[in-house]
This record gives C-alpha cells, structure tokens and sequence, in this order.
C-alpha cells in the first residue's frame, strides 16, 4: 500500500475553523496477509531504511512480511505507532557518520516484547512487553518477533535537559513491572488513541508528560534517583562531556586537565564518569567517534593521519581500539560508508520521508 499522508491544511479549513491537525503519515505493507505479500519486506526496509538498517535474507524474502505504521510530528518530537512482523534491525556506526539523526528514542512494547539488543548483557528479557532507550547517536543491533511499538523520538537538547544518563543508558531495556513503568506505557497507549484529533498543543503537552513518565521508569529500572544532588551531577558531567567532545584531540587531554577546568575533586570526576566506563573509557570513545566523522568526511585523508590527529601513539593502537570498540576496522567504514549503492539507498530511504519530516529533521541536524 503506497504512502497515505495526512490531507494539507488549506487556508479554507481554518477560515471555517477547522481545529489544526498534526503532521501525519501512515504506510502499510503485506495488508492482505496473501502470498501476494512476498517481497514486502523490501518495501518496509526502504522505510525505515532512512534511520536503520534492516537485515534481509532469503527466507524473509520468500515469506509474507506485514507492517504498518502511523507517525505524527509534534514540535521537536515525533511519535509513531509501529506493528511489525519480526525483524533484526541495526544502526551501524557508518550510518550514524552519513546522516544527521541523534535523537533519543524511547520505545514502549505494547504487544510482543523488546526483544534482544546484541551486546547488553544487563538486559532482562522481558517475555511481554518493555521500555528500551536507544541513543541513535551510537551503534545498536535489536533482534525481536513481531510486536507492536509506540515510541518517543526525543531531541538531544530536551534529553539532556531530563536524563543526562541516557546516553550511557543507550540500548537498556527496563521491564513494565511497577507502578511507575505502567503508568508510563498506559499514558503511551492513551496517546496512541487521541493524537489523531488532538490539537498541537494538547499534543505538545501530552509527549512532554509521557517523556517525564519513562524518564522516570528509566530511571528507577536503572537505580538512578531524581534529587537535587542528581540534577547538580548531570550538569557537572554535562560540562565535563562537553569539554572533552569539543576537541577530543588536544594534546595533554587528561583527567587531571578536567578537574582544573571543573573544579572537583578527582573521586566526583571518576564517580561522574563511571556509567561510560572511565573517564579514560569515555575520552576514547569521543576520540574515535569523532574519528568516524573524519574518515567519512574526508574520504582522501590517510588513516593515519586522522589517528595522530586524535592523539593515538600509533596506526595500530588506532586500529585496534576502533575495531574493538565499534565494530569494523576504519578502513572497512570508509569503504562502506562512502559505497555508492549503500549511498544511494539512504538517500532513497530517506527521500520518502515526506517533505514534512524533511523540514522536522532539518531543524534537528548535529
């Protein structure tokens, strides 16, 4: 079924005084459940093919493949209303260095369950249900049945603001089992059922409540508080990420370097940084992220050269810390993410978007 946008809003409409409605799309594939929805699933990887990577093999191929979906913009946030057969889908780090999407994302399973992200092992696995926070900022690989899944496409700068932890919470599940968590999902399958005739700002108003409840369910599941002395550490740490990430290269880059700056004892900093690993772990990992951005940006430097340029002792070092931690070698994403095809199917992808959420997601690109 091809894309169904929502009707324009024509000066008429709100002359007569026609509420305004919110930006709406909806897709559908393998409606009819025949053998006629064979193949689908390559429509459905275009779609979603715009933010992630869905794995395709033979026999996904050959079986009937359904899914459909309804997403709303709303301000700087959006929501969608995701059904969907089965699937693994990943966001690799040379997607996340050929496009502009560092929206948090928090997804509720109403039918089904969050399935299984590769590589968390403090993951429970719940076997109905869930709330996963995704950083579309860092690499992730889901794995789930079929299941049905609203979710909150929250930007970076209103996270921040709430739930500072989030980007070390990236790929975390926490089970809908207190008082806290199903309040949040009810609040989630509420707004479901009444965006279509809210007005923006009822809209506006409703994502931000449900925002806040699985902030909250986030982090209660991750036995994080919300006092004041949690609020002063966010904002501590969120000086001290800032001051690393804006030259994740300068010589003398230490531990000791950001306690001048911050003025804190050295057992806050280590305390501040111990969800990232370190403060060590986290001054690599801006340091190879922003080398992701190099290799992709400048397709021509030496490898080298972007690994000295970052403060590595050597190419090897370099390498080995980027395979170890991300994935691939810095040659392999190169070539991957400067691949013509691979190219052209992500501006596809993201071409039938729509012209609405083109304008959405220009306001929010890094």
């Amino acid at each position: 079924m091809p894309n169904v946008p929502a009707p324009p809003r024509h000066a008429a409409q709100l002359t007569r005084g026609e509420p305004e409605r919110l930006p709406h799309s909806h897709f559908e594939v393998g409606a009819d459940g025949s053998q006629a929805a064979r193949g689908q699933i390559l429509a459905w990887r275009q779609r979603v093919g715009h933010v992630m990577d869905l794995e395709v093999t033979r026999d996904s191929l050959l079986a009937p493949f359904h899914a459909a979906i309804d997403r709303y913009l709303i301000a700087d946030m959006s929501f969608t209303d995701c059904r969907c057969d089965g699937v693994t889908l990943q966001r690799s780090l040379a997607r996340i260095s050929t496009d502009s999407a560092r929206h948090h994302a928090i997804q509720v399973f109403v039918e089904g369950s969050a399935g299984v992200v590769v590589g968390e092992r403090r993951n429970p696995q719940p076997r109905h249900g869930g709330i996963l926070l995704t950083d579309l900022g860092q690499p992730v690989e889901m794995r789930r049945e079929a299941t049905r899944a609203l979710s909150f496409f929250v930007p970076r700068t209103m996270m921040d603001a709430i739930f500072l932890e989030a980007e070390a919470a990236h790929g975390r599940i926490v089970e809908t089992d207190t008082p806290l968590s199903r309040l949040a999902v009810a609040h989630a399958v509420a707004l479901s059922r009444d965006l279509p005739t809210m007005t923006p700002e009822a809209a506006v108003h409703a994502m931000r409540t449900g925002v806040e409840l699985l902030v909250g369910a986030l982090r209660q599941g991750a036995g994080l508080d919300g006092s004041t002395r949690a609020a002063v550490r966010s904002a501590v740490l969120a000086r001290a990420r800032r001051l690393i990430d804006a030259d994740p290269g300068q010589a003398g880059l230490s531990p000791a370097r950001l306690l001048a700056k911050l003025e804190i004892s050295r057992a806050t900093l280590y305390r501040l940084f111990e969800p990232e690993g370190g403060v060590q772990a986290y001054i690599r990992k801006s340091r190879l992220r922003a080398a992701a951005q190099d290799l992709v940006r400048y397709p021509h430097l030496p490898v080298n050269d972007i690994a000295y340029g970052l403060g590595f002792n050597s190419p090897s070092d370099f390498t080995r810390a980027f395979r170890r931690t991300l994935g691939m070698s810095p040659r392999d994403l190169r070539a991957y993410a400067t691949d013509a095809s691979n190219r052209a199917f992500w501006q596809a992808a993201n071409a039938v978007q729509g012209k609405d959420y083109q304008q959405w997601m220009q306001r929010h690109a890094a």
